[in-house]
């Protein structure tokens, strides 16, 4: 489950660089009020309505079950 005063941790992604300079400049020009947004926000945001997606997508709406493993890197796990 999410819990949105879960404590913030750093992570690094890999992104396509147009992707990131379009969500910097939509983080600076929203800055103020009343978005108030940082890209911090616009990330959190993303990440929560993408999931919601999937969970409904392809796991009836629930969570998904804890992993017992970190993720590795590398190319993603074929099916």
């Amino acid at each position: 489950m999410l819990h949105r005063n879960s404590p913030k941790v750093r992570a690094t992604l890999y992104l396509p660089e147009d992707l990131l300079d379009e969500a910097r400049d939509a983080a600076v020009h929203l800055a103020g009020y009343p978005a108030r947004l940082t890209l911090t926000k616009l990330a959190e945001d993303a990440f929560r309505a993408e999931l919601n997606r999937l969970k409904v997508v392809y796991n009836g709406g629930q969570d998904f079950p804890p992993r017992d493993a970190d993720l590795r890197g590398g190319r993603p796990i074929a099916a």
